[in-house]
């Protein structure tokens, strides 16, 4: 096989392995995309996953840089080469891609490219994906391209690789969609029981309301002191009823993270917060970059459940949220001024107010969480995750 600076099966191993270790599909196809490159030793490597309409729902380079990369602007369609490597299913080795009568130009901005190795990812009869690499690097002093004319130089070997890295890449791929698959029906099946709750807590406020309402009415006339607590009474299941549907509202409200990104989401469910309830309540994100799905949507969730706490709890005037960076990974907080409380005190006092949950969701992908309060001090919920 092809003698880059990485070869043998040590490499193909580590390849493998790092294809295996990610869930989500995104990370999956930059793994592969990487691997590949760096295996056989090429400057350009890209794998994109077609759609129905004759693009791509999904295309990941690597070797071009971000700002190439939207200099070249849309994703491309699926014509020339990348067509026939969907359309029939084989390998594509070329000398020079720009001489092969399929080739229809690229994008000006476009890096120039020659040798060129491609192949379909396929998983039974299905195409789901085509992986390509761009420009093999030779042997420093090797000139045979000086002339215009020259062998391919990816050989024989690289494609048997390739072949490989593709075979499990495919299997790579199809366990990332399943796991996100089976990620969205847990997140239906949460909205579902999150709508049962909805109706159960609201019905029985509304209902007492009704109730207290009436009572109120046959006493307006012979006893308007206990009408005035009745309707007393009624205001204050009505604001109940408020909080329970506010909540219920962001709880069920679908977390924008893979389109907007933590900071982006975080920023905008404390906004809604902000103008629902009389604390104020605020954000700040400072240097974080994006983190892996399962830590992001993990943060998210900490965040929600002690907001939630902060609001509807301790009774806070003030609730303040950070992210920042913290080395690779990052860092929530969630500092209120509200009654606070003994964190070692009950364990029904933990659970009800969800810590079980928030340090089952840290742990859960690699992370920590922390917890400090006082009755009458406040409470500060610390959670860190690695990163990436």
């Amino acid at each position: 096989m092809s003698q880059g600076p990485r070869s043998g099966l040590y490499a193909v191993s580590t390849a493998l392995l790092a294809m295996s270790r990610h869930l989500e599909v995104r990370d999956v196809l930059k793994t592969i995309v990487a691997s590949a490159r760096e295996l056989l030793d090429a400057q350009y490597a890209a794998l994109g996953v077609p759609d129905d309409h004759g693009g791509f729902a999904q295309f990941v380079v690597d070797g071009v840089s971000d700002a190439q990369w939207k200099a070249i602007g849309p994703l491309p369609r699926q014509h020339g080469i990348l067509a026939a490597m969907l359309s029939e299913a084989r390998p594509e080795r070329l000398a020079d891609v720009r001489e092969d009568p399929r080739f229809e130009g690229w994008p000006s901005a476009h890096p120039d490219m020659s040798d060129f190795l491609g192949l379909p990812i396929r998983d039974g009869d299905e195409t789901i994906g085509a992986l390509f690499l761009a420009n093999k690097r030779r042997p420093t002093g090797d000139d045979s391209s000086a002339s215009g004319a020259h062998a391919c130089g990816f050989t024989e070997d690289d494609e048997e690789l390739l072949t490989i890295l593709a075979q499990h890449a495919a299997i790579a791929l199809t366990n990332a969609r399943l796991y996100e698959r089976s990620r969205e029906l847990t997140i239906a099946e949460e909205r579902s029981r999150l709508a049962h709750e909805l109706h159960d807590a609201v019905s029985q406020k509304l209902f007492s309301l009704r109730l207290t309402a009436q009572a109120a009415a046959t006493l307006v006339d012979r006893d308007p002191s206990r009408a005035k607590g009745e309707l007393q009474h009624v205001a204050s299941l009505a604001a109940e009823a408020a909080d329970e549907l506010r909540a219920a509202v962001v709880e069920l409200r679908p977390a924008a993270l893979d389109e907007d990104g933590l900071v982006a989401t975080l920023r905008t469910h404390i906004q809604v917060l902000d103008r629902a309830h009389s604390a104020r309540v605020t954000f700040a994100g400072r240097g974080v970059r994006a983190l892996p799905a399962s830590q992001e949507e993990a943060m998210l969730r900490v965040a929600q459940e002690a907001l939630h706490n902060a609001l509807r709890h301790s009774g806070a005037a003030r609730v303040d949220v950070t992210v920042e960076k913290r080395g690779p990974g990052a860092v929530l907080h969630v500092v209120d001024d509200g009654s606070g409380f003994d964190p070692t005190a009950t364990r029904n006092a933990g659970r009800h107010l969800g810590l079980v949950s928030m340090r089952d969701r840290a742990s859960g992908v690699g992370g920590r969480l922390t917890v400090q309060s006082a009755p009458g001090k406040g409470t500060t919920i610390e959670m860190e995750v690695p990163g990436g």
